[in-house]
């Protein structure tokens, strides 16, 4: 399952990035890795809005749909 498929509130935890090392460094450089847990905040318009590591985190949609969760 892809990242934006999460609704309001689910938590999942990252499985995978689709995508080169640029967008791979991109993600970690935001916190945003293989194992981290993360909690849907907002995906309807606009940026994807993902709580992780404590913080809050806006990722453009072409992003984030190349990230890999399973459901906690």
């Amino acid at each position: 399952m892809i990242l934006t498929e999460l609704h309001p509130d689910e938590c999942a935890q990252i499985s995978g990035i689709v995508g080169g090392a640029g967008l791979r460094q991109q993600l970690c450089l935001r916190g945003c890795s293989q194992g981290c847990t993360v909690r849907m905040i907002s995906s309807s318009r606009g940026p994807v809005i993902v709580w992780i590591n404590g913080s809050t985190l806006a990722l453009g949609r072409g992003m984030a749909q190349k990230i890999t969760v399973k459901k906690c």
